[in-house]
């Protein structure tokens, strides 16, 4: 296993093509627009080697009988989907933000499973060599990114039906060595300091859709790749060398999220894991979108619980602690923020086993967790800037604060509880700007797939045709 100094240094050795805000951005590890999301990653890999938290980060391989970081894990029972909930809110705990790693962890336990499933119905021989690519991951201790979303261009038609083929990712030659993609990924965490992309597709295809239904991975600095990443807000703040403003100037807001671009990228068969049946494109994706909304109570958890603390605190220093309404708001936000954590846990107990024996959580309540989010985490933050004030939209620059001659004037009259400095104020206000503003909020809504994705996911899978024979039993229809 790497620690998080190794992981920056693992990062050093690759040449990605990232540009950000039209400049070509040559070190990603000290870039500062990117630097937090570094910080962020590098984190997990510092707590799979502490003590205190080694329980919950590592596992042993199923493959290997070696001890491996948790996120290059396959679940093997549901004790491990516990411990995935129970880690990913540890580290946003330690982080405040998107640690990214989840979602190609995400990304490799379901491939796992449905190469698996696809072989022993096709005769295919996807499954063994995503085995042996995921022990080049286990033993190197990579990070892949999970890269599924598509631009999908017109949502009316089908990726077949688009006036530009590229809109969704596919292939465009096969060799006989492998196979040459076409396409971008967009919205992809953690991309641009990853090691590996791990492509998958994105939605349900159809016979004559072949080339869309493909699923491989490939390094972040292959020939044709090259990543655009994305504003978030205040992001200029990062680039303009200030700490206090940024709010968590050492982790970041969210997941730093780019779009990959593939022109012509060439992979070889044995990173191909997926190429041409359609049928199992739809399945890949539910089974990942399963895994990728268990976690949202865990890692949301984490990070409510610093802002819940920050607001906490921030009621200290403005003298409003004792307020009776201010007190019912936050145990209002405990509620809805341990309601997610109550849902990723049982999504999470009651995994059962698929065909290739590791373990799945349970899909309609993981589908509930994170419908679950896209309200609560909204909720939460309107609690938290009702608590804090107009002052959240207001405060003068960190410049000012600094400044010989405004300095005095921001000290004054910012200041509230006098023996609370008035600087820790200001900067417990700017984290809860960051937590509770623009981006932070998008990708609670967004992430893992909008609101809709989940309520078709609802239908599906709560069996209503079995809740109607309950009813017409009780009330003597035969």
């Amino acid at each position: 296993m790497m620690n998080g100094q190794q992981y920056r240094e693992s990062l050093k050795k690759l040449k990605p093509k990232v540009y950000y805000m039209t400049e070509e951005i040559t070190d990603v590890v000290e870039h500062p627009a990117i630097a937090p999301h570094v910080n962020a990653a590098a984190k997990i890999y510092d707590m799979a080697c502490d003590p205190v938290y080694e329980e919950l980060c590592t596992a042993t391989s199923h493959l290997t009988g070696k001890k491996i970081n948790r996120f290059t894990h396959i679940h093997q029972n549901a004790d491990d989907l516990v411990n995935k909930v129970k880690m990913l809110r540890a580290i946003g705990q330690q982080t405040a933000s998107c640690f990214q790693r989840c979602v190609g962890f995400d990304a490799m336990n379901a491939v796992y499973q449905i190469t698996y499933e696809m072989d022993k119905a096709k005769g295919t021989n996807y499954h063994q060599r995503f085995v042996d690519y995921l022990k080049v991951v286990q033993e190197k201790d990579l990070m892949p990114s999970g890269s599924m979303t598509d631009p999908k261009g017109d949502r009316s038609l089908s990726p077949g039906q688009q006036a530009d083929p590229d809109l969704y990712l596919h292939i465009v030659e096969r060799k006989k060595d492998g196979i040459v993609v076409r396409g971008a990924k967009a919205h992809i965490t953690g991309s641009v300091n990853s090691h590996e992309h791990l492509v998958m597709p994105t939605t349900s295809l159809k016979e004559g859709e072949e080339d869309y239904a493909v699923c491989f991975s490939v390094p972040v600095d292959a020939p044709g790749i090259l990543h655009i990443f994305g504003r978030q807000t205040n992001d200029d703040r990062k680039c303009a060398g200030c700490t206090i403003d940024v709010g968590n100037p050492e982790f970041g807001i969210v997941g730093g999220e780019a779009l990959v671009v593939f022109e012509d990228v060439f992979v070889p068969w044995e990173k191909v894991f997926l190429c041409g049946e359609v049928e199992y494109a739809y399945p890949l994706v539910e089974r990942f979108a399963t895994f990728h909304r268990q976690n949202y109570g865990g890692c949301k958890t984490g990070v409510g619980d610093v802002l819940i603390g920050a607001i906490a605190a921030v009621a200290d220093a403005q003298g409003t602690s004792r307020a009776a309404h201010i007190r019912e708001k936050i145990s209002e936000m405990i509620r809805l923020s341990e309601t997610l954590y109550c849902c990723s846990i049982a999504c999470s107990s009651q995994g059962y086993a698929t065909p290739s024996c590791a373990y799945y959580p349970d899909p309609l309540l993981a589908n509930i967790t994170k419908l679950n989010v896209t309200s609560n985490i909204y909720e939460i933050a309107r609690l938290a800037q009702d608590i804090a004030g107009g002052v959240l939209a207001t405060l003068p620059s960190e410049k000012d604060m600094k400044d010989p001659k405004l300095g005095k004037y921001v000290e004054k009259y910012f200041k509230s509880v006098a023996d609370v400095p008035t600087e820790n104020r200001i900067r417990l206000l700017r984290l809860i700007e960051g937590m509770t503003c623009g981006t932070a909020l998008v990708e609670s809504m967004h992430g893992a797939g909008s609101p809709q994705a989940m309520r078709i996911m609802l239908q599906r899978q709560a069996n209503l045709e079995m809740k109607k024979a309950l009813a017409q039993k009780i009330a003597g229809i035969s």
